[in-house]
């Protein structure tokens, strides 16, 4: 029996096709790395094609590797003579050989972001560029979309149109592409422009890699950028021999400078292209597919496909909708511990995936106390996040100066130009004389060896003892939001407007969510007790050895990734699709998020449930989000509502306990939005029109009372702080 005999009809097309332009279009799960290994393994065996003029094109060195080894079990004997590499290892390769033609030393050095920050930096500083106002980050991310778009320094000056901004970018990008000349160096960006420019100046050049690859594949086409496009085309002009694999309903990386419009106008630039659609399914059972379908058929841009699989209907989708993303958290963490416990799978076999990072908090939270052994996937444990470390920092320096490993790490966060040779002195007297790093910095006037350095140090002391001075009256909350306006935390974040800073942002957010929601939950709120709390979580969250664990990542991360058991959780609109793409006016800005979410149904083996919240805290206020729009996509007959949950009726009283509370949130229809009815102040000490006192926000008059499924919301309108609404269990009002 020959190996091709075990490809599906379609699969073997795609191998058999070997002569021409062949656009193979992989939906997810389809055995798109089978069909381009064994299409490797024909061009050698069956048509006799010599390995050393096949290239083989990924985006991961582990993607790389693993078809490697795939062709080598194939084929055996000659394999390791096809290049199988990714574009900026292929790049290289090439301009080892030939850069010279360009002016650079074939020796030349490869630049990695610290190293181009650095120039950025004293470029930023000779151009006289306000780095306050245009970050080197900032001016970095612009000056790699447009080598992304092989757009030239001096293409992006006449493009600036008057733009002031653009034109300091344009100097910068020019004089940042002179300094690595100079320097014979190279950044990331410049591997794939260097070769292009290489093989449009040198044809000879361009035509000695023609004769040898005259076999060309391009795996994950739909992630291509302009400049990886005009790579590929150049090579593949004059065999036109050319096979591209992609699913451009899995393009997400948009952000990074993907361009769907290469695997969506394939045709137009390759009019003969043949088309082929792998349209089975290996991975998932037909109601997943089902769903994912529905979903993706919404998109305009895209090419129709529809995914089908022999495997079996297999169960509903499952869609529960709770009160609040705490109720989320348990439920996910209550389903996957009893899953485990009645041995229908083990931890590795469960996924949770989210939109963003800032997600996972409630989840880690949740599983450290559950001894739930977990994995972050592209993300460290947010509490061990530089963003979230820094914040803490300062807290605990507030809290215990003597603290002064915290001490250390913020004295120059934000850059304040103590230096090394500074900091060493400081610690140096503080040993001699028996006393705290902080100490020795509040007498830094006395330490005779810092000279002018000292005078550095005083508005770092100042600022840490007027914050220990506040402490005092200030709620944790207060104090926090103080550290990042007076230390501009989030204010550099912001000018810095990359990809990583917005997600840095958003998991301060996470903190200062986590803060309010430590003092409501807390008779006596401290900031001592806080990072008590705090410290409890990170210490617990030890690296496990035992692979056996539960995934969490976002749905970027997910993507190649399957598992038998998938939670989709956040999805509400302003989450998943996000806020900013909900009111752009872009609309394939929605579109490219209804693909993300095509990707993480799609993750899913046998199980997916899709969970959200009604209310969810978001930088440390309550947000009530719709539902996903995405979820009313998928048609009620492929999800199965929760309705289960309602068997049992549970008796109404005023406060319900914790387990009430979580059967009473069960039993809350999802789709429909519970609604807060105005009902008689039972059960509680205080009614409309009463004075009441708070533990922080002092006196005010109960303006309103409504109940919701859990509890009360009160609205007082306090004397200082105004009107706010709060539940009556956290809120611990006093009548007066």
């Amino acid at each position: 029996m020959s190996i091709y005999d075990t490809l599906n009809s379609q699969q073997q097309e795609a191998v058999f096709r070997t002569e021409g332009p062949v656009l193979i279009l992989a939906g997810a799960g389809s055995g798109k790395t089978r069909v381009l290994t064994h299409r490797i393994a024909y061009l050698i065996e069956e048509k006799g094609v010599n390995p050393w003029n096949i290239m083989a094109i990924t985006f991961t060195n582990k993607a790389a590797e693993e078809m490697r080894d795939r062709v080598d079990k194939l084929v055996g004997f000659g394999a390791e003579s096809v290049w199988v590499s990714t574009f900026h290892s292929s790049c290289v390769r090439i301009l080892r050989r030939y850069i010279d033609r360009l002016g650079y030393s074939n020796n030349f050095t490869i630049y990695d972001t610290d190293d181009q920050k650095t120039l950025m930096k004293d470029i930023c500083k000779r151009l006289n560029i306000d780095t306050k106002v245009y970050k080197e980050r900032a001016i970095m991310s612009a000056v790699s979309s447009a080598k992304d778009e092989l757009i030239s320094p001096e293409e992006y000056e006449l493009n600036t149109m008057g733009d002031f901004g653009k034109k300091k970018i344009a100097l910068a990008y020019k004089e940042y592409q002179k300094q690595l000349k100079k320097n014979n160096a190279l950044d990331f960006d410049d591997l794939i422009v260097k070769t292009v420019e290489l093989f449009q100046a040198c044809p000879d050049v361009l035509e000695s890699y023609q004769e040898r690859f005259r076999y060309l594949m391009v795996d994950e086409y739909q992630d291509t950028n302009t400049a990886q496009f005009k790579f590929v085309s150049l090579l593949a002009s004059k065999y036109q021999n050319l096979c591209v694999v992609g699913d451009d309903d899995q393009s997400i990386y948009k952000f990074r400078g993907a361009n769907i419009g290469n695997i969506l106008g394939y045709e137009k630039v390759f009019p003969n292209a043949k088309v082929i659609k792998l349209e089975q399914n290996y991975r998932s059972t037909q109601n997943i597919l089902n769903s994912a379908n529905e979903v993706i058929r919404n998109n305009l841009g895209r090419k129709s496909k529809t995914l089908w699989t022999d495997n079996e209907e297999g169960a509903l989708l499952h869609f529960r909708q709770f009160m609040n993303g705490f109720e989320e958290a348990e439920y996910i963490t209550g389903d996957i511990s009893q899953k485990v416990r009645e041995g229908e799978c083990s931890y590795k076999d469960c996924a949770i995936l989210y939109r963003t990072n800032a997600q996972s908090r409630l989840f880690e939270e949740k599983f450290l106390m559950s001894n739930i052994p977990y994995k972050m996937v592209g993300g460290v444990n947010f509490y061990a996040r530089k963003e979230i470390k820094d914040l803490l920092a300062y807290l605990k320096t507030v809290d215990n100066a003597r603290d002064d490993i915290a001490v250390r790490r913020i004295i120059n966060v934000p850059k304040r130009g103590i230096g090394l040779t500074t900091i060493t002195r400081v610690q140096d007297y503080a040993d001699a004389n028996g006393i705290s790093f902080y100490d020795a910095l509040r007498t830094a006037d006395e330490i005779p060896s810092l000279g002018r350095g000292a005078a550095k140090i005083r508005p770092f002391v100042t600022f840490i003892q007027s914050l220990r001075s506040k402490a005092e009256y200030l709620s944790v909350t207060e104090l926090l939001d103080d550290i990042i306006e007076e230390t501009g935390y989030v204010a550099d974040l912001k000018a810095e407007d990359t990809d990583e800073a917005n997600a840095r942002i958003e998991n301060i957010d996470e903190l200062i969510t986590k803060v309010v929601t430590y003092e409501e939950g807390t008779d006596t709120p401290s900031l001592g007790e806080f990072l008590e709390e705090v410290a409890l979580i990170a210490d617990i969250d030890t690296v496990d050895t035992n692979s056996d664990r539960v995934l969490m990542m976002t749905l970027h991360s997910a993507k190649g990734l399957e598992f038998p058991y998938v939670y989709m959780a956040g999805m509400e609109d302003g989450i998943f699709p996000s806020y900013m793409t909900i009111v752009a006016d872009d609309p394939t800005e929605i579109e490219e998020e209804r693909r993300l979410c095509y990707v993480g149904i799609t993750r899913a083996m046998k199980d997916l449930t899709l969970t959200c919240a009604q209310q969810r805290m978001i930088r440390g206020e309550t947000q009530y989000n719709k539902v996903s729009r995405f979820i009313r996509e998928i048609p009620r007959e492929l999800v199965d509502m929760g309705q289960s949950f309602q068997e049992r009726k549970v008796k109404d009283i005023p406060l319900p306990s914790g387990f009430q509370q979580m059967r009473q949130a069960f039993k809350s229809q999802a789709f429909q939005p519970r609604q807060f009815e105005v009902k008689k102040s039972e059960g509680l000490s205080y009614g409309v029109g009463d004075t009441v006192k708070h533990i922080k926000f002092g006196v005010g008059i109960v303006e309103n009372i409504a109940e919701g499924g859990k509890d009360y919301e009160v609205t007082v309108n306090f004397d200082k702080a105004g009107v706010k609404k709060m539940f009556a269990s956290f809120a611990k009002l006093k009548k007066i």
